[in-house]
């Protein structure tokens, strides 16, 4: 598919998938007889998952570490793996601070309703 088509079906625009590529976020995608861009269905298995990871706050040269590694191979799993637990544990820690949040939003609103 065209980077137009993968933009579409990712939520990425063309500029960003070339960013991507650029950094090493993903790899040299495969081209085609003119010389563009063709995307196949794991590259946006690929690019669902760095969206993930980029929603849920991992610095982008995290990420491409976090990419390089992967590129290495099945050598590096234990390391992708910690990785990804010390992400998981920092996105814990920001869900409770945003519940705590809610909270304190959700006191202020019930105040409002009682001046009613």
């Amino acid at each position: 598919m065209t980077i137009q088509e993968a933009a579409e079906r990712s939520g990425l625009s063309a500029h960003t998938l070339r960013y991507y590529e650029r950094i090493g976020l993903i790899h040299s995608v495969r081209r085609d007889g003119s010389g563009h861009r063709d995307y196949v269905e794991r590259d946006l298995e690929w690019l669902d998952f760095l969206t993930k990871l980029r929603t849920t706050g991992m610095p982008i040269a995290e990420m491409c570490r976090y990419a390089e590694l992967r590129r290495m191979g099945d050598h590096t799993a234990a390391e992708r793996r910690a990785m990804l637990e010390a992400h998981r544990d920092r996105v814990r820690c920001r869900i409770a601070e945003l519940q705590q949040d809610l909270k304190v939003l959700d006191y202020k609103i019930d105040i409002y309703r009682g001046m009613e």
